[in-house]
């Protein structure tokens, strides 16, 4: 259950999450117990990362027939492939659900899974950068929530996920378009958003480009536009001074104040600086121990802000 950012404590990041319909810090508290679903957004965020390894973020187990739940991992382990120890990644089921579509094993748990309606979407990012993706039926807010886009459409509604996954390859393969995209990249375009038009109309290219191949295919198209979260609305304004975050989040000590958020990227103001609002991505503490508490601080940096 969702739950105020603790006040101290040491827990392994499994980074940010939208299952619970906003932004939550993931984390797994040492030595055991529960997954703590912490709110963070204008919050104070204090906190310092030991040690310079990865540590097992758990895996996905089947809830029911249409959802998945995230559990940590229980030994608290040193992660050793995919983020997982190998116990772990052993007893994710859902690790098969890229490959399912081309007759890989598929657990019974993930076939259930797979057979409910999936959606097909196209997700453009500061940059201009579109990538296409799928979500299930449970999961068709928070999927793009979590991605860190400016815009996204839905393009066509599937009845399975095999079929969605299908549609996906041959948007990539007639178009060219991207299925993943790199989250330093979605970072640094944060950074000006002066030609956000341009994004804008990049996106809507892709979208009818998207949608003529999809109809040459025989595939229905849905074109249903995907309302961004609220509290992305101060990073999606290009007003404002702004600069990357001048220190590794995923070492030392840190303190700040987080006041947006797309994705896992956040805009935040530091303990000595509130006029200047600093861009990181807390996608980077995926792993990471890290020990929370008020008397943690970011290191003092002369920063040269873009000024819009």
């Amino acid at each position: 259950m969702p739950v105020p950012l603790p006040d101290n404590g040491e827990y392994i990041c499994h980074a940010i999450t939208w299952a619970t319909g906003d932004p939550r810090l993931l984390l797994a508290p040492l030595p055991g117990g529960p997954l703590v679903y912490a709110e963070f957004m204008h919050r104070r965020l204090g906190f310092r990362v030991t040690g310079t390894g990865r540590w097992c973020t758990g895996r996905y187990q089947f809830a029911d027939t249409v959802r998945v739940e995230a559990l940590a991992c229980p030994d608290r382990a040193a992660a050793v492939q995919s983020g997982q120890c190998t116990r772990c990644a052993g007893r994710d089921d859902f690790r098969f659900a890229h490959q399912f579509h081309q007759r890989g094993h598929a657990p019974e748990a993930l076939q259930r899974y797979m057979a409910q309606p999936h959606w097909l979407y196209a997700a453009t990012f500061a940059d201009g950068t579109t990538k296409v993706g799928t979500a299930a039926e449970p999961r068709k807010r928070s999927r793009l929530d979590e991605q860190g886009a400016l815009f996204a459409t839905y393009l066509a509604h599937s009845p399975d996920g095999r079929t969605v996954r299908y549609l996906e390859d041959a948007l990539t393969r007639h178009l060219g378009i991207p299925q993943t995209v790199r989250a330093t990249a979605k970072l640094k375009a944060l950074a000006d958003l002066a030609g956000l038009p341009t994004t804008e109309e990049a996106h809507r290219k892709t979208v009818d480009r998207a949608a003529k191949t999809l109809a040459e295919l025989g595939t229905a198209t849905v074109l249903e536009a995907w309302t961004p979260p609220h509290e992305g609305d101060q990073l999606r304004n290009p007003g404002g001074a702004r600069a990357l975050y001048p220190h590794k989040v995923d070492e030392g000590e840190h303190g700040f104040t987080p006041l947006s958020c797309i994705g896992s990227q956040v805009l935040v103001v530091s303990d000595s600086d509130n006029d200047l609002g600093y861009l990181l991505d807390l996608g980077t503490l995926r792993g990471r121990r890290i020990t929370l508490g008020g008397a943690f601080t970011s290191p003092s940096a002369a920063v040269q802000a873009s000024l819009f």
